[in-house]
């Protein structure tokens, strides 16, 4: 009466098989894909407008009309190694870095 009823274990389960190479790479494979795409369509043409855009800020010559990041447009009235002078108006100028320029216009289009 004071003994109880005695059950066997269950056996454990067996251990699954290691996986194969095939197996392993192919669960990593989305997401080498994933990276794949995310280099072509974003990192690489970031990577090519920071080329162009430095391209640009070195190739700046006095008499140069160019645009701001603030939309100020000038022509460039003298060139230092980090910071140009920007004529706005006839007699105002402006001192901006060189990487505020975002765009160099055609000779003409400022008046």
């Amino acid at each position: 009466m004071f003994i109880s009823q005695a059950f066997a274990q269950a056996a454990p389960a067996p251990a699954a098989a290691p996986e194969s190479f095939m197996g392993s790479l192919g669960s990593m494979l989305p997401l080498l894909l994933m990276f794949v795409v995310l280099y072509f369509v974003m990192i690489r043409p970031q990577m090519k407008r920071q080329k162009e855009h430095k391209a640009m800020i070195e190739a700046l010559a006095k008499g140069d009309e160019v645009v701001t990041g603030g939309g100020m447009l000038g022509k460039v009235s003298k060139l230092g190694e980090s910071y140009l002078h920007v004529e706005v108006a006839n007699g105002v100028e402006i001192q901006v870095q060189r990487s505020a320029i975002v765009q160099v216009l055609p000779k003409g289009t400022f008046k």
